[in-house]
């Protein structure tokens, strides 16, 4: 279920990917980098970039990629920081 049948389907997968830790290094929540994945995956399925199978792969991988925590470290590198900024005291 995890192996796609294009190196393309690779490519748009780890640019997922790069740009959600990216959004998470800057606080975003997980629902934001939710409209951003789907956003990125409506943008691929209307182009037809991806053939279907590949598309439907990558769309399933992502949904639990993103509801994952443990795909993600936070800011500081510490996955208890991930997603919220500490206030200072």
């Amino acid at each position: 279920m995890t192996s796609f049948d294009s190196p393309e389907a690779i490519k748009h997968f780890q640019s997922i990917c790069d740009a959600c830790q990216e959004l998470t290094s800057r606080y975003h929540s997980p629902s934001e980098l939710r409209i951003y994945a789907d956003g990125y995956l409506h943008s691929l399925r209307n182009c037809k970039r991806l053939p279907s199978r590949d598309q439907e792969k990558l769309e399933a991988l992502i949904d639990r990629w993103i509801m994952d925590p443990s795909s993600f470290i936070g800011p500081d590198g510490d996955i208890n920081n991930l997603f919220f900024q500490k206030e200072s005291r």
